[in-house]
């Protein structure tokens, strides 16, 4: 089924294209594939950028909130990088390009998702406590990307890297996933407090 993708705000969106434009910005972007690309490079697949702070409150509905919005950067047939603009008190503003493996697992949990029997509206969920970062998929395909709780029935595909016991590229149902996530959480090593 296809995916049922949202439209980044304009500005938004805007702000890639200009540092997309902007020789210096790519020139001095920390990601060499991006720096080394030759050709012309553009955002594709806007996904908004949600955070799920505090997963340790085991229980508890899913908070989340929305930290931006994230494309990849095409350089020909490929994605070289993504691009991320937060929303800021001047409004939406670029701010910063991105490398590493979150980019091919981002590719490859969106072509996993466009092969699933059941449409979906993909987003981001980053849980940094975990340091981990999920395809969301979330049911409602008429919400409001930048809106919403993660819904019981919603799918969470870890991307490569996951943490250790927690596949990536499986769907996981929000509801089946939750209960891992914050035993993991529980269960990993307290660090030593400096004497």
């Amino acid at each position: 089924m296809p995916l049922h993708i949202s439209s980044a705000p304009a500005p938004a969106l805007r702000s890639v294209l200009t540092a997309l434009g902007s020789p210096t910005a790519v020139r001095e972007a920390p990601v060499a594939a991006l720096r080394s690309h030759q050709g012309p490079l553009s955002p594709d697949h806007p996904l908004p950028l949600h955070v799920w702070d505090d997963i340790s409150r085991a229980g508890d509905t899913p908070q989340t909130r929305l930290a931006g919005w994230s494309f990849l950067v095409r350089g020909g047939e490929r994605a070289v990088a993504t691009a991320e603009a937060m929303l800021t008190a001047d409004g939406w503003m670029f701010a910063r390009f991105c490398g590493g493996p979150y980019i091919t697992s981002t590719e490859q949990a969106l072509v996993q998702a466009e092969a699933l029997s059941a449409p979906y509206q993909p987003r981001l969920l980053s849980v940094p406590e975990l340091y981990m970062l999920t395809l969301w998929l979330h049911q409602d395909l008429d919400a409001d990307g930048a809106e919403g709780m993660p819904a019981p029935g919603d799918l969470l595909v870890p991307l490569a890297p996951a943490p250790p016991g927690i596949a990536a590229h499986r769907p996981h149902r929000v509801a089946d996933l939750l209960p891992r996530l914050t035993l993991r959480l529980s269960s990993a090593p307290l660090l030593a407090k400096p004497a």
